[in-house]
């Protein structure tokens, strides 16, 4: 009982560097907290946040990744199903409506319209998932996708607005949600991966995109045998042929939107963004522990300082050369692959017609031909392409892959381009073998590690706005390829241009081979290392209130290890 004339003596924390107990000679211990040292707590929450990213970093591969890997590739499946099926809906168009020969504005317009909202997606969702969260924006993306396919579906003439109207707008709304889709499940997956095994799930992520293209041909191709009779008797039953094609991509998206909007919030972004690293703490033991959160738990009141994301920090960040170079690299890649990816992928079906693969006097021939073709040509060299991606990514590294494949890729456009007429003429499956071929190394190569590098090499608060960055610039590629495709296929006849647009495609490959020597490898390391920001100090301040009605008094000096740092309060002696 003290006197109001006697001193009171402060209480000291044990562990505090005022207090004459060492620390070293004190029961085991991870963090604990001084309220007289803010510097103290300071690096208490630091170590706390490098140790926790640690544990993620090294976990055993367990099925809550597997988990992460299903609900961001089924949203893949549905992107690349729902973007590439209007190479073979175009076509079908064109024989319900303009006898064979669809316009070009129109056929470029269905095929530009979703890449074009593909743009102004990954930019916009790429900002609002860094600035709002991952959690909020998934599945928002996903929805979008749903509502523009069912309508692109429902498409019909009327007064007001022709069906090609009508389907651009839908395509373009499509596109932006399709654009969403690839930072935040590409930032996901790589910020809940462990290190030893982040490529393989981001690659096993982007994979699901080939077959979503496979499935695309074969959706097509059983729609048709459902149809044949009828399309014998009148071509017109092609235009339900079309709806059912185009209306089947929701689908997976309808089985994979639930899951996404019941996706937890990445540890990564609750530490460095929300500035919760306890949260974020127990999130990591939650997730490694496959157990529920404990929903009951208090937030502290804390305060801590981190870079945040702000456009000056985001000018000096990237104002640094070693940061500068990164996103010039990612993106300038990005570009220059998507012109010749999509300018084939999109135009599968003209070229397959254009070797005289698909072309026939009889529409259903030629629409089931053309189905095969794509189905052939997916088969042995699309979806190889991504699981050889997978299996060797994190064994050969990112750089080692992409320039592998630009090299591969500017050898064979220069064979295909130069002897186009010649190997036609001598034998129509050696041109196939090479095409095959080509779209094997672009996806055993830079489609696939465009993908995966812009979702590692940046800071956790300007992750998804870099891929977002640095997808939008494959997709400005794709939009200057689809216009220049079918401005120049023609020039001098009907498809007599097309061996000097493959030798442009063969000359934006080897420009993506010395844009790939801008980027750092990123194999083996973690996402923090690779950020090229110091991460001993990154939480430079703390102050933790609590109110006198929650605080925890523990009698003598009993203390224990805390996995949160407001376990032990200043009230613990």
């Amino acid at each position: 009982m003290h006197t109001n004339n006697e001193a009171v003596a402060v209480p000291v924390h044990p562990l505090s560097p005022k207090s004459p107990i060492s620390p070293k000679k004190t029961l085991d211990y991870e963090f604990y907290y001084d309220d007289d040292d803010d510097d103290y707590d300071a690096s208490n929450l630091d170590t706390l946040r490098r140790t926790k990213l640690s544990e993620i970093d090294n976990a055993d591969f367990q099925w809550f990744h597997i988990r992460a890997c299903i609900v961001s590739g089924v949203g893949f499946f549905t992107d690349a199903y729902d973007l590439f099926v209007i190479n073979l809906v175009s076509t079908m168009l064109s024989f319900v409506y303009f006898n064979g020969n669809i316009p070009t504005i129109i056929d470029t317009g269905l095929k530009m319209s979703a890449a074009l909202g593909t743009l102004i997606g990954q930019l916009v969702f790429g900002w609002c998932a860094d600035h709002y969260g991952r959690k909020k924006m998934y599945g928002l993306e996903l929805s979008l996708m749903i509502a523009s396919t069912l309508g692109s579906a429902l498409c019909a003439n009327s007064f007001a607005i022709s069906l090609w109207g009508s389907l651009m707008f839908w395509r373009l709304i499509l596109g932006v949600g399709i654009g969403g889709d690839y930072p935040l499940s590409a930032v996901i997956t790589s910020e809940f991966a462990t290190k030893k095994r982040r490529g393989a799930m981001m690659a096993a992520v982007f994979s699901m995109q080939g077959f979503g293209i496979l499935s695309a041909a074969v959706v097509s191709l059983i729609t048709l045998a459902i149809y044949k009779d009828l399309i014998a008797q009148d071509i017109g039953y092609i235009d339900h042929v079309w709806r059912i094609v185009l209306g089947f991509g929701i689908v997976p998206g309808i089985i994979a939107l639930y899951f996404r909007l019941t996706i937890p919030e990445t540890p990564r972004y609750t530490m460095d963004v929300l500035k919760d690293i306890e949260k974020g703490s127990r999130d990591i033991d939650v997730v490694l522990s496959n157990k529920n959160e404990d929903k009951n738990k208090e937030k502290t009141n804390l305060r801590i300082d981190v870079p945040r994301a702000t456009f000056k920090d985001f000018i000096s960040y990237f104002s640094k050369w070693k940061n500068a170079k990164v996103l010039i690299g990612t993106s300038v890649s990005w570009f220059v692959l998507d012109v010749a990816f999509y300018g084939i992928g999109l135009n599968n079906a003209i070229i397959l017609e254009a070797i005289g693969f698909a072309s026939s006097t009889d529409v259903y021939m030629s629409l089931w031909n053309m189905s095969v073709g794509n189905i052939i040509i997916t088969m042995l060299g699309t979806v190889p392409g991504y699981w050889f991606t997978v299996f060797l990514v994190d064994k050969w590294g990112r750089i080692k892959i992409q320039l592998m494949g630009f090299i591969a890729l500017t050898i064979l456009f220069l064979i295909l381009g130069f002897a186009y007429n010649q190997i036609l003429t001598l034998s129509m499956p050696l041109f196939i073998t090479i095409f095959t071929l080509c779209q094997l190394f672009q996806n055993f190569g830079p489609n696939a590690t465009t993908f995966i590098i812009p979702g590692e090499v940046f800071p956790t608060r300007y992750r998804s706005t870099g891929h977002g960055i640095s997808a939008a610039s494959g997709k400005l590629g794709a939009v200057v390829a689809q216009i220049g495709f079918v401005n120049l296929k023609d020039i001098g006849g009907k498809n007599k241009f097309m061996n000097r647009l493959i030798l442009i495609f063969a000359a934006f490959m080897f420009i993506g081979i010395w844009s790939t020597l801008l980027i750092p490898e990123t194999m083996n390391q973690s996402l923090e290392e690779l950020s090229n920001e110091d991460q001993i100090g990154f939480v430079k301040k703390s102050k933790v209130k609590v109110n006198d009605e929650n605080s925890t008094t523990k009698s003598g000096n009993n203390l224990s290890s805390v996995n949160n740092f407001s376990d032990v309060t200043s009230s613990t002696i």
